[in-house]
């Protein structure tokens, strides 16, 4: 009996102690959890802080597609080659690329999901519509940004007219302004093709092209080129033949067309069929015309103004042009080139406050980003970069002619 009885209570001692062990198994198995997850939290954490998220804002679809395309191929061409290189202070370059499709609407919407993101600076937008749309949001949230192709003056001022009312300080650009564009090519035609004569057809549902065309026409009244005639359409126009019977009439020596690539196309066979023998002169908006064009024959002597050229002979651009190719196949235009340089000017002011200690994303880093940008001083692809007081680059143009149906780089002017 005593030995039934020891075996009955070393059963139930067993028993007891199996119970005590799985419960306190079970006890370990739920502390353990926990840990796991928080250890989890920590890596995602550490993965983020060692990420700088910055924002591309661009129409990858839609009718400026084009210019889309070859700034966001710029920009991240520049940050593969800067992650390759270790990033910024050792953190990797996340672009978050948002496809507005030129519509200025849809920019402030995807502006607004960009800073939703997470993003600490952007580069965009491309044309000057939707960077206009978003500008003054992006002021008010201190975003650092930078346009590589915007060239209207209200990108980076409230303007009243052709007078600033304020700077917006956390825009910039890595392109020239529209009015300076228009002084160079009113100058270049005079002082350079001896014109005595000219007429001007432009835009009028495009900021762009109206600041062009009025800064033509103030800077050929200074140098003694007579506007004879001056000429106007919708932004939705595909028939000008009307306006450039007019201008034909006039036998200007030249015509200057500040428009995009597209509408410079429509309008080519138009001018040849009114009889117009003119050279005409075009604006950065023309790059790519003749990816676009029926016939380039239309457009030979014509000469425009541009941020860049490939067949610049310095040791950036050469070395630009074959990375570009090697990476894309193909020879990089000006929009390309710019967005190159935007990138860079982004990056090197993000590196600035970074060492600033500032919290990613805090106005002091943002504040810290605007003021390195203002600072710039720096040899890019498109030439050596300062800001003036209005955050505008202080550079040259290229001057490109278009000839045998290639362009080719006449120089800088």
């Amino acid at each position: 009996m005593k030995r039934f009885a020891t075996k009955a209570v070393a059963v139930v001692l067993a028993v007891v102690f199996g119970m005590s062990f799985v419960a306190c198994s079970g006890e370990k198995k739920a502390e353990a959890a926990p840990a796991a997850q928080t250890q989890t939290e920590t890596k995602t954490e550490t993965k983020a802080a060692e990420t700088i998220k910055v924002g591309v804002l661009a129409p990858l679809t839609g009718a400026v597609a084009e210019y889309g395309n070859a700034v966001n191929n710029g920009v991240v061409m520049y940050f593969d080659e800067l992650n390759a290189k270790g990033g910024i202070n050792g953190k990797q370059v996340e672009l978050v690329t948002y496809d507005e499709e030129g519509d200025a609407v849809k920019a402030v919407t995807g502006y607004n999901s960009l800073v939703d993101q997470g993003v600490v600076a952007i580069v965009g937008d491309v044309t000057t519509g939707p960077t206009v749309a978003v500008v003054v949001e992006s002021q008010a949230d201190g975003m650092p940004m930078i346009t590589a192709s915007a060239t209207a003056a209200s990108v980076t001022c409230q303007m009243d007219g052709d007078k600033v009312v304020a700077v917006y300080e956390n825009m910039f650009r890595s392109c020239f302004i529209d009015p300076f564009q228009g002084e160079k090519m009113a100058a270049f035609a005079k002082e350079v093709l001896g014109a005595k004569t000219a007429a001007v057809i432009y835009n009028t549902g495009l900021d762009y092209s109206v600041g062009c065309a009025e800064s033509f026409q103030t800077k050929a009244a200074e140098v003694g080129l007579e506007v004879v005639a001056v000429e106007s359409y919708s932004n939705d126009a595909v028939d000008f033949q009307g306006q450039l019977t007019n201008i034909a009439a006039k036998a200007p020596e030249v015509m200057f067309v500040p428009d995009y690539y597209s509408v410079v196309a429509l309008m080519a066979p138009q001018a040849a069929a009114a009889g117009l023998s003119t050279t005409l002169l075009g604006s950065d908006g023309w790059d790519t015309v003749l990816d676009v064009v029926t016939d380039a024959a239309l457009l030979e002597g014509a000469y425009y103004c541009s941020g860049y050229s490939p067949d610049d002979t310095r040791e950036e651009v050469l070395t630009f042009v074959k990375n570009y190719q090697a990476k894309f196949g193909a020879t990089p235009n000006m929009f390309s080139a710019q967005a190159y340089d935007a990138a860079m000017i982004m990056a090197a002011a993000i590196e600035k406050a970074e060492a600033s200690g500032a919290k990613a994303g805090s106005a002091e880093y943002k504040a810290a980003i605007i003021a390195a940008m203002k600072a710039t001083d720096m040899n890019c692809v498109t030439g050596h970069v300062t800001y003036d007081q209005y955050n505008n680059p202080e550079k040259s143009a290229a001057i490109i002619k278009i000839e045998g149906g290639a362009t080719k780089y006449w120089g800088n002017y």
